[in-house]
């Protein structure tokens, strides 16, 4: 991946709300959080830059690539962003093990072992996802986002069901990691502890309005 700066460029339209959000990251400083209240429209910018908003119109830039400008008729398609996406709820293949899960994009044998240690998973492997607690199970699926090798990861409150040391150990692994691979990230929550443990930039997003946070 590309060691230049990176940036993202969102202005668009729901029916109920408009947003517009522009970021500049580099490799080192490359997690954006986004904090607000329960239905101030989170999930929903997440799902627009994972491209499963069809209702959404305006623009959306990434690292240069347009994926979305109605304007011009570009609207390109989820399976073809290479985003890692993890919704609030954790939506494994229930007929398959979690290994099974986590090598579903592909990886490397090594690679999801490496993964599994990093997210504490490595004993859970033969395990199928309705023997797993709810953390256990985000886990699993921020695992199997990592493994897609994303261009950029989106997680919606990925942290929810992890007490409070667990949700540092994992935050810190997965931003280490993202800075390791260059992934930048954009994590929302209505937690500000998750943006500070994890994020080098904090936006707050109330009644459809984005106000970058300062310090």
């Amino acid at each position: 991946m590309s060691t230049e700066a990176g940036t993202l460029r969102v202005r668009i339209q729901l029916p109920l709300d408009a947003f517009e959000l522009n970021v500049d990251w580099t490799p080192t400083s490359s997690t954006v959080a986004i904090v607000g209240p329960s239905g101030s429209g989170k999930s929903s910018l997440l799902r627009v830059l994972a491209g499963l908003e069809p209702s959404a119109w305006g623009i959306v830039r990434v690292n240069g690539a347009t994926w979305l400008d109605t304007g011009a008729g570009v609207h390109v398609p989820a399976w073809e962003r290479r985003v890692g996406w993890v919704p609030q709820e954790a939506l494994l293949f229930p007929h398959l093990s979690v290994r099974e899960n986590l090598s579903y994009t592909g990886p490397e044998p090594s690679e999801v072992d490496e993964i599994s240690e990093l997210l504490s998973v490595s004993g859970l492997l033969d395990r199928r996802p309705r023997f797993l607690s709810g953390g256990e199970r985000q886990r699993v699926a921020l695992g199997r986002a990592l493994l897609s090798k994303p261009k950029l990861l989106l997680l919606d409150e990925p942290f929810s069901a992890l007490d409070r040391p667990l949700r540092l150990e994992i935050a810190t692994a997965v931003r280490e990691y993202a800075e390791s691979t260059e992934t930048p990230v954009v994590l929302v929550s209505h937690d500000e502890a998750d943006a500070e443990l994890l994020a080098d930039q904090s936006w707050t997003l109330v009644a459809g309005r984005l106000s970058e946070t300062s310090g």
